[in-house]
């Protein structure tokens, strides 16, 4: 009913992604914060001197930006491990490789050279851009440089035997990165569309993976830091902490999914977005474009009290409502965790089914802009006036309506894919929230008919 299971006659599509694979970084993701806060303890406990650390002192605890990150690192491991093990992904024909037949290094070097030229070009372009665009000076995003910069070396000198060596079993050795490295190179036989498609995959996670990598330490900091004591008999505090867990999860997963982006674990892009109104859509809800925020054009919560100072005199009402809204958090943060390694806006790297995507196609949009709604109920004023009151609930309606814009251009997107045709045909027939929104709308549309035909009835001239 909920979409957990099978219908022995209508069985859901299969997903492209296990559960086992998120809840093996999930795991990871538990133990390294548990470790982070437990640091000065666990080091001690094994001898190292802080010293090791260029340290007087061992802190208690490790809440900094590095360790955030190898947070992201520990569990993109962790699911690349049970990728592998597990499901086995490197084996499956949608990567494009073929393990049994390699071909000789010869007979690939001039299609890996020209590949490593389209490769170096595209990310010499993406730091030209990231050097030229001051925000990425400036606030959390001199974090994502400095990242950036410390593995650039790395990146560059270990693409080349990682070129080399996948180049040898690909099935189709000449990809995106190949076409764009035979147009600089005046070669006469690459396809525009390869091009073009390379470009737009490279600009998603040019531009995402940076803006992830620079919130990653936030929500990090606040868990290792959180003291539980704080916690007692304070639902709302209990509540945000819980939110804040949530987005942990879910900015982590997200980070892993932009980091590895790689054919043999089936995680790469087959496709990026190519209609401009799905990336005008995307880019509006990220800075430096984003409408949304204090300052922005479409901010909702001008004179807002919130739900916490709402209800803090009704203890009851605070507890439930602090409830439903860890619970849509956890939703969101679950439709991310289920992609496992493949999370990417604009791009399409499998189809999933399961967790949340058994119950609708957007749950993540869905449950965001549910608790958008719930938690800062923008119809609700200090002052009382009903004006301002009507204009926050106008302008959030706008941001759920730019969410359903985004939605119908993914689905645009993806309906070019015959899997996902079946998964959005199957989620007709059988999803519970699409279920529930057609039967009302059915329901509407019955009672439209019976009004239209009763007022037909009442005009008619009496004989």
């Amino acid at each position: 009913m909920f979409g957990f299971g099978k219908s022995r006659s209508d069985p859901r599509p299969k997903s492209a992604v296990s559960h086992g694979v998120g809840f093996a970084g999930l795991a990871a993701l538990i133990i390294w914060i548990i470790f982070s806060r437990n640091f000065g303890t666990v080091m001690n406990g094994l001898g190292v001197a802080p010293q090791v650390f260029g340290l007087d002192v061992m802190p208690e605890r490790a809440d900094g930006r590095y360790f955030a990150f190898l947070c992201v690192v520990f569990c993109g491991l962790a699911m690349v491990a049970w990728s592998l093990i597990v499901d086995k992904v490197h084996r499956r024909a949608s990567t494009g490789i073929d393990w049994t037949k390699p071909k000789k290094i010869a007979d690939i070097m001039e299609i890996s050279q020209i590949k490593l030229a389209g490769l170096w070009a595209t990310w010499g372009i993406i730091a030209g851009l990231y050097g030229l665009c001051r925000w990425y000076w400036d606030g959390q995003y001199l974090f994502s440089m400095e990242v950036f910069s410390f593995f650039a070396p790395f990146l560059f000198f270990g693409s080349i035997p990682y070129v080399i060596w996948l180049d040898r079993y690909l099935v189709k050795p000449r990809d995106g990165a190949w076409h764009f490295g035979a147009m600089l190179c005046g070669l006469k036989d690459w396809e525009g569309s390869e091009v073009a498609n390379h470009a737009r995959s490279w600009a998603v996670k040019g531009f995402f993976f940076a803006f992830m990598v620079s919130i990653v330490p936030g929500g990090f900091g606040e868990l290792v830091r959180l003291d539980l004591a704080t916690l007692a008999g304070n639902p709302v505090a209990i509540a945000f902490a819980l939110i804040t867990g949530m987005f942990v999860v879910d900015v982590h997963f997200a980070t892993v999914g932009y980091l590895l982006t790689m054919k043999p674990l089936d995680a790469h892009i087959r496709t990026a977005n190519p209609y401009l109104a799905g990336w005008l859509a995307a880019l509006m809800c990220y800075p430096p474009f984003i409408l949304m925020g204090n300052g922005r054009p479409l901010h909702y919560e001008v004179d807002t009290p919130g739900w916490a100072n709402l209800f803090a005199n009704s203890p009851t009402v605070l507890i439930i409502w602090g409830t439903i809204l860890v619970f849509l958090t956890g939703v969101y943060a679950w439709a991310t965790m289920v992609f496992g390694l493949r999370f990417s806006n604009l791009t399409h790297r499998g189809i999933l089914t399961h967790g949340p995507y058994g119950w609708t196609k957007h749950p993540a949009y869905l449950s965001k802009n549910a608790f958008w709604w719930l938690a800062s109920l923008p119809f609700i004023t200090n002052s009382g006036s009903w004006a301002e009151g009507l204009r926050n609930a106008a302008i959030l309606a706008v941001i759920s309506a730019i969410y359903y814009w985004r939605a119908r251009t993914e689905e645009k997107h993806l309906m070019a894919d015959p899997d996902y045709q079946a998964y959005a045909a199957w989620m007709d027939r059988n999803g519970p929230i699409p279920l529930a929104i057609n039967k009302l709308l059915s329901l509407f549309k019955r009672n439209r008919k019976t009004s239209d035909a009763l007022q037909a009835e009442a005009s008619q001239p009496a004989e």
